[in-house]
């Protein structure tokens, strides 16, 4: 050992009396007298210069003695803690023994010289060596001496030490025959000092552990029940919970069924208390995720600006509901829609939702301060320029911007078509009383999936269709929603594909319907749609509507900036004056190929039109006029009027100046004065020092873009923030890139809003109405965030889940 190296070094430099001469025969008695003596004299000195009792702060461990001679008692040292950690520093040492070479000195006994012999210390592992004094010890018996002096030769190996050298019996006696002796006591003693498992106290702790362990797989568990729940939107309680019960709902079967995957969870699930399956602990641990969810939200914005979306609806229970997002750029420069809250509200007028607004932004540290813009139907309590929500958030902040959702404004535009043109109107109207009559029941809805059957089989056959995965497959009437519009576009594409079976529908009708009324409703019915007019207009809502619903699409997308909607709302203007003026040949061919693929007589458009509503009355108009200029340019034209005067953002001073920013044609329609005026419309993000700043900067901007490669292919701007961050352009140009996210957060549309009323309907059924407002709020958090749902881990829910406010669990981790 070092220390017993050095110690022998600082040993061998001390001056030793002579060793005894073995020829002295009067050297016995009287020489090792002397020894003892004084061996004796120097331990009661060494003795009688320690303190009684030594304390903690009064011990340095690295210096505690190696030599036997030198130990005080450990009764010595106070308290029972300190006097084990003296044992564990001793016993990790192990027994003091000299080098290997080192002369063990002679003494006379009995008239023979007698030395200590190295090889005992491989026969008996407990002894130890005292080189200051020439005695032997034993190690386990020093630390476990308490008391019992006297005991098996305790003293002599213990406080005397030992050095009867010629009686090597003695050792053996030191050891003791039985389990019970001083001696093996004390080697058991250690045994279990050096062992923790098998203490008391680390029993206890073990103890702890184990059910710290068990607590753990059992919340684990339940975690991941409920991540799952969450994320798929189901229910989870049960009708009935009991033992007895076949099925105790989704939660506690979805446990069990985890259980039985892994022998762990299924032991800790079987024994003690805290099983975690209390409906509390399952909204608690619900409650953990969706807060995570949001505090990451606000964590990614970090005190920037953002877009509010708020719009209101009823839940199943009939409570009035607040659903609120923010739309915001992410470090990435990704433009977010996320949801925060699902509120409930007492009443939808303009000041209760502003108060719970703030109430919402209130618990999560935002400010109306941060609101750069603000999106909403065309409901009066929110959009009202007096006192709706807009207005009031307006008073506390100039620079929230309101946008009228544009897929709710693209829906009035074709509400506004369907009930201001008596034509398309009758033409809807006859489609519902077709939806009404041919699925008026489980039989007709099968006959016309077998007729489809039947159909596609034969020409599958025949080689007209192709066969393959997603393709043919079984399709019925849709209805329309009133709300919806782009509900009306699908049915009509049903009806179109569906048409032949359809018809076979009414005609089994027509001979076995339940009354004269309802046979005559499906005669009626048939002829109207083999009649050319009816193809017509079929043809037109599909070309008009079909249109309109990529826009719809379009808009309601996450990441859809406001330029590139005001974009794609002009070239949708532009498609409808082109069907106007150069569409007619190309629909008339359309309206063609349908009558004569379903044996309906074709009009030619030369021959004078008769109407059907006053057959003998004369017109005085070809079919062709009749179609064109009475039918088609009077839709479009309704149409484009519509566009005109719903979207009169596009028109806009604000919007105008946005389009500078536009990246297409490598930036050909920037303007350094637009973007100058653009930047004075925020006088709470540009101050007068900044805004000269950022006149400069736009210039060296302009050029520096123009100049990369990478900037030159560009469509839209939410692509250009993107690559400025990529390209950390969003670091030297820092003030352009400020006023390009105020630009990106400025709202399109409300569908994530409607997104969220969706994913409340799932949540919240019918068998599940009573479920409660803030898990409510929580589920629909998590199903709509399922992205960041996926992202937390099972550590960060149980931090949260034991620092719960108004929570005192069972167990501490």
């Amino acid at each position: 050992m070092p220390g017993n190296q050095s110690l022998m070094e600082r040993f061998l430099k001390r001056k030793l009396p002579p060793a005894s001469d073995s020829n002295d025969p009067g050297a016995d008695g009287e020489t090792s007298r002397r020894g003892a003596n004084a061996s004796n004299t120097n331990l009661d000195r060494t003795a009688s210069h320690r303190p009684l009792r030594v304390s903690r702060n009064q011990v340095n461990f690295d210096e505690l003695p190696y030599d036997p001679a030198d130990r005080r008692s450990i009764s010595d040292y106070i308290g029972q803690k300190l006097q084990d950690e003296i044992r564990k520093k001793y016993l990790i040492r192990g027994p003091f023994r000299p080098p290997v070479g080192f002369k063990y000195p002679q003494k006379i006994i009995a008239g023979h010289a007698r030395r200590f012999q190295p090889e005992w210390f491989t026969k008996y592992d407990w002894l130890e060596y005292s080189i200051k004094v020439d005695k032997c010890f034993c190690l386990q018996c020093y630390l476990f001496r308490d008391s019992n002096e006297g005991q098996g030769g305790n003293d002599a190996f213990v406080k005397d030490g030992w050095d009867g050298f010629n009686k090597l019996k003695r050792l053996q006696d030191h050891v003791g025959t039985g389990p019970d002796s001083f001696h093996n006591t004390a080697v058991k003693r250690c045994d279990n000092l050096m062992k923790p498992n098998q203490s008391i106290d680390s029993a206890i702790g073990k103890q702890q552990n184990i059910t710290k362990e068990q607590y753990l797989i059992r919340l684990n568990t339940s975690i991941d029940a409920v991540r799952y729940l969450l994320h798929q939107g189901l229910a989870f309680r049960g009708h009935d919970e009991s033992e007895k019960s076949k099925n105790q709902g989704n939660f506690r079967e979805l446990v069990k069924l985890l259980a039985k995957q892994n022998d762990k969870r299924n032991k800790a699930l079987g024994l003690g208390n805290a099983q975690m399956l209390a409906s509390e602990i399952q909204k608690d641990i619900a409650n953990c995720f969706a807060e995570i969810i949001v505090k990451s939200i606000i964590e990614e914005i970090g005190g920037d600006v953002f877009c509010l979306l708020v719009d209101e609806s009823s839940d199943v229970s009939g409570k009035e509901q607040m659903a609120v997002v923010l739309r915001y750029v992410s470090k990435l420069g990704l433009i977010k829609e996320r949801l925060i809250g699902v509120v409930h509200v007492k009443e939808t007028s303009a000041s209760c939702l502003k108060s719970n607004i703030d109430s919402l932004f209130g618990k999560y540290g935002l400010s109306i301060k941060q609101v750069r813009g603000q999106g909403y139907d065309g409901a009066s309590n929110m959009r009202g320029e007096f006192n709706g929500l807009r207005a009031l958030i307006l008073r506390e902040n100039s620079s929230a911007y309101y946008i009228h959702c544009f897929a709710h404004q693209l829906q009035l535009v074709i509400v506004a078509v369907a009930k201001k043109n008596d034509d398309i109107s009758d033409f809807f109207d006859m489609v519902s009383l077709l939806i009404n009559v041919a699925g008026a029941s489980c039989k007709r809805k099968d006959m016309i999936r077998e007729c489809q059957q039947e159909r596609v089989s034969k020409a599958i056959c025949s080689g007209q269709l192709r066969s393959g995965t997603g393709l043919n497959q079984e399709q019925s009437l849709q209805r329309a929603g009133d709300t919806r519009w782009s509900s009306h576009f699908k049915t009509l594409q049903r009806l179109s594909s569906l048409f032949p079976d359809v018809i076979e529908v009414l005609q089994y009708v027509e001979k076995e319907g339940p009354n004269d009324a309802k046979r005559r409703q499906a005669r009626g019915l048939m002829d109207y749609l083999m009649d050319f007019d009816f193809v017509f207009h079929l043809q037109l809502m599909l070309l008009i509507l079909g249109h309109a619903n990529a826009l719809s699409l379009s808009l309601q997308r996450k990441d859809k900036d406001i330029l590139e909607a005001m974009v794609e709302v002009k070239l949708t203007k532009q498609r409808f004056q082109q069907i106007r003026d150069d569409g007619w040949d190309s629909l008339l061919e359309d309206v063609l190929s349908f009558c004569e693929k379903h044996g309906i007589p074709k009009l030619d458009m030369d021959h004078e039109y008769i109407n059907r509503h006053k057959p003998r009355q004369r017109t005085n108009r070809t079919n062709y006029q009749h179609y064109r200029y009475d039918c088609l340019n009077p839709v479009i034209d309704l149409q484009l009027i519509e566009f005109n005067d719903r979207f009169n953002e596009v028109n806009s001073e604000l919007l105008t100046h946005m389009a500078a920013f536009s990246p297409n044609n490598s930036f050909g329609a920037f303007k350094h004065e637009s973007l100058m005026e653009l930047a004075k419309a925020y006088p709470d993000d540009f101050s007068p020092v900044e805004l000269d700043d950022l006149s400069s900067e736009l210039h060296c901007y302009i050029d520096n873009v123009r100049a990369d490669a990478r900037f030159a292919q560009l469509g839209t701007i939410s692509e250009h923030g993107k690559l400025m961050v990529d390209t950390k352009k969003h670091l030297a140009f820092s003030l352009v890139y400020r006023l390009l996210k105020l630009v990106l957060v400025l709202p399109i549309a409300t569908a994530s809003v409607e997104r969220s009323f969706s994913a409340m309907k799932i949540v919240k059924t019918v068998l599940r109405n009573r479920i409660g407002d803030d898990f409510m709020n929580d589920c629909v958090i998590s199903f709509m965030e399922q992205e960041l749902l996926d992202t937390i881990s099972n550590n960060d829910v149980i931090v949260r889940f034991q620092k719960m406010d108004g929570h005192n669990r069972r167990v501490k981790l």
